[in-house]
């Protein structure tokens, strides 16, 4: 129990569903290789595990810090550009992939500073302006680019022959299964994401963690009490772009492609502001259970509701009304109801209402 403790920095759920709930997340993400078949399920596990910590690293600045931003998109999509493009060549091996994730990395911090030096000096809907302008200047900079970054296209490239499906680690299967090179891939994805939420934890548990809190909940008395205020929110900007850059990597390692629609659109931005909401803001598990929901959902509600509309074929009202082309709408229909019925989260709830709303 104390390892378990350490582990998870002293932070368990503290709820008995809560915790049945991440371990059947856990488990599942942990073993889906091998209880699924076929590449959309897969691909959903591994967008589960990328999103967590995406979503993560924004509950960082929004949920602990109080800052709304709009730029987590742009630090994901300089992640994934940086695998991307440095794949792209006629070099690819472990090193050129590590180099442009460096580099990436480097950018990341430098933006990360710039924007917060200059912009978190202002306050409240003053600095979600500025993170929109920057982050939309930089998509449109990409789109524009098209012969550094493939424009609106975007741009496939090649893995270290290890990620390749054709790469076989053993000669017989496993649980049923052949361990190629997406197996692998979704592996690295897996751990990854793994030691960064339980890095994440460990951050927000932290001494350090603590001051985000006081910041987010009385940013005038946590000056008064000696804290520089402004170095501590730049700081949280920092870490949280680092790690909405490394998840861009991992989705652009997964995906072989980089593209502006998939890595910087608002659309992005919109899905982990609802994936926060979902789960709950200030608590990281709200990030796994408002991520698992909410990429299952639209993964699989579209084809619910066209088995729901053929069999309501006798009833033509309601067929239309379930037609798979409106999926949208009841997705919308169902975060609306998410928020009317756990109005402090899904997390919140569980743990009885303890989770402030912002």
């Amino acid at each position: 129990m104390n390892l378990l403790r350490r582990l998870f920095s002293d932070d368990l759920p503290r709820s008995r569903l809560l915790s049945v709930l991440l371990l059947i997340i856990l488990l599942a993400l942990a073993s889906a290789p091998f209880i699924t078949s076929g590449a959309r399920p897969l691909n959903t596990a591994a967008t589960i595990c990328i999103y967590i910590i995406l979503v993560a690293s924004y509950d960082l600045l929004l949920g602990y810090t109080g800052v709304v931003s709009f730029a987590h998109t742009m630090f994901f999509g300089i992640g994934a550009y940086g695998v991307g493009l440095a794949l792209s060549g006629d070099s690819v091996s472990w090193g050129s992939m590590f180099t442009g994730i460096l580099i990436a990395l480097m950018l990341t911090v430098l933006l990360a500073l710039v924007i917060g030096l200059f912009a978190l000096r202002v306050r409240a809907i003053f600095y979600s302006m500025i993170t929109l302008a920057v982050a939309s200047s930089f998509a449109v900079l990409a789109s524009q680019l098209s012969d550094f970054t493939g424009g609106e296209d975007g741009k496939t490239f090649r893995v270290p022959e290890m990620l390749t499906p054709g790469f076989q680690l053993f000669d017989s299967e496993i649980f049923g299964r052949i361990v190629d090179g997406k197996v692998i891939t979704y592996y690295i994805v897996f751990l990854s994401c793994v030691a960064i939420f339980l890095f994440l934890l460990r951050v927000v548990n932290s001494p350090f963690g603590r001051v985000l809190q006081a910041i987010r909940e009385n940013e005038f008395r946590a000056e008064a009490l000696g804290y520089r205020t402004v170095i501590y929110r730049v700081l949280a900007n920092c870490l949280a772009a680092l790690v909405a850059a490394l998840a861009g990597a991992l989705m652009a390692l997964w995906l072989r492609y980089v593209g502006p629609k998939t890595m910087l659109s608002f659309e992005v931005m919109t899905d982990i502001l609802l994936i926060v909401v979902i789960g709950g803001m200030g608590t990281l598990y709200g990030a796994v259970i408002g991520a698992a929901l909410f990429i299952i959902a639209q993964n699989y509600l579209k084809n619910v509701m066209a088995q729901g509309s053929e069999a309501l074929v006798d009833f033509p009202i309601l067929a239309q009304i379930f037609h798979p082309d409106r999926w949208m709408l009841w997705l919308g229909v169902l975060f609306i109801l998410s928020v009317y019925f756990f109005p402090t989260g899904i997390v919140g709830k569980l743990r009885g209402g303890m989770q402030k709303k912002l």
